[in-house]
This record gives structure tokens, sequence and C-alpha cells, in this order.
């Protein structure tokens, strides 16, 4: 296949990276770290476009190059993402229900990262306090609105097209939502999931 080296003993392998490509991600990750840097220190509000191109030793061209929005400096898209999510649908411990599962998948993806990592913790803090990063992320995270309807629809027996399956995979995407500005963020997600969770429970009941 294209973009992989064949090794007789371990399989395919992914070719090497090349220096130019080498050279984009060093600058990419520098324009990143600058950003977080300044965000964190002075706020986002308060930071603009050209500070962080000078901080990272780039022009204002190259570092739209790179992210052509402010509010993406803050994220890296992960290629994992999706998949992660969809297999805590499919690949949950048996007799565990489907929202019980998504909630299990938010709090670990939302909130374990940040226990005991000052840095992380900051990275949220700097999110939930800033209104156009919460939104940015949000949008983010409900890109996937989709593919979750499939797969709850496969585990569930429901039609893919039944709206009940968008509509779960909206929630449950939405719910993490309730944990900004909340004192307490873990019991604002899994308050958040009760109520899909009976919700839920309910409709496969009649279906049943």
């Amino acid at each position: 296949m294209p973009g992989t080296t064949t090794d007789t003993a371990t399989g395919p392998s992914p070719a090497p990276v090349g220096r130019r490509e080498r050279k984009k991600a060093a600058t990419r990750q520098a324009i990143a770290d600058a950003a977080l840097r300044l965000f964190l220190e002075r706020g986002y509000d308060e930071v603009g476009i050209r500070e962080i191109a000078d901080a990272a030793d780039v022009s204002t061209t190259t570092l739209f190059k790179h992210f052509p929005v402010k509010e993406a400096l803050v994220f890296d898209e992960e290629s994992d993402q999706e998949t992660r999510l969809l297999a805590a649908v499919l690949k949950r411990p048996k007799g565990r229900s489907i929202p019980a599962a998504l909630r299990e998948h938010a709090l670990t993806t939302r909130l374990a990262a940040a226990d005991g990592d000052g840095a992380f913790a900051a990275f949220v803090n700097l999110v939930a306090g800033t209104p156009a990063l919460r939104d940015y992320a949000q949008n983010m995270w409900l890109r996937h609105t989709a593919a979750l309807a499939q797969a709850i629809a496969e585990e569930s027996g429901f039609a893919v097209s039944d709206p009940i399956c968008a509509a779960l995979a909206h929630f449950a995407l939405e719910a993490p939502r309730a944990a900004y500005a909340h004192d307490n963020p873990r019991e604002a997600i899994t308050r958040a999931f009760d109520l899909l969770e009976h919700g839920w429970s309910a409709l496969a009941e009649i279906k049943a």
C-alpha cells in the first residue's frame, strides 16, 4: 500500500517521515506551544495572533497555514478520538447500558486525564473559562454524532434511521457541557447521563 514499507518478519510498517514533514510538524508544535503558553499566562482574549507568531518565530501567514482560526491553536484533533468513542459503545462490558458506557467514556476523557496533572488541569480551566474555546471544542466533538448514532443502532437493534439513535448520540456528546462552570464537574456529568440512562431504559423496555 502507498505510504508503507513491508517487513517480511513484522508486516507493514509506516514509511519513514521525511525531513520536510518533520519540519512542518515541529513548526506546528512550536506555534501551538507558544500559543498555549501565552494563553495560560495572560488569557485567551488578551493575546493576539501576531504575538503568537512572534513568540514561535514564524510569520502570521505560516501560522494560518497550520491553524486556520485562533481557536484551533488550542486543540490538536486526535485521529483516534472517534475510534475510542465508538469502542466505548461497541466494546462495552456485558450488561452495561449504552448510556452508562458513554458516561464512563465522558468521565474518562473529560476528567480523568486531569487528575494529578497540573498542566492538563490548567488547559481544562482555560477552555472552561473561555466561551469561544468552549464552543469550538464542543463543535469539534459533535462532528462524531453520525458515527456514534450508527454504533448505537448496531448495538440496540433500533433502525439507524430511528431518530432516537441520533438523539441519544447528540445528547451524549452534549452532556459533558454540563460540567462547565460547575463546582463538581464529575457530579454534573454523572447527573446529566443519569437523565439519558432513565429515558433510554424506558424506550428499550417498550421496544422489548
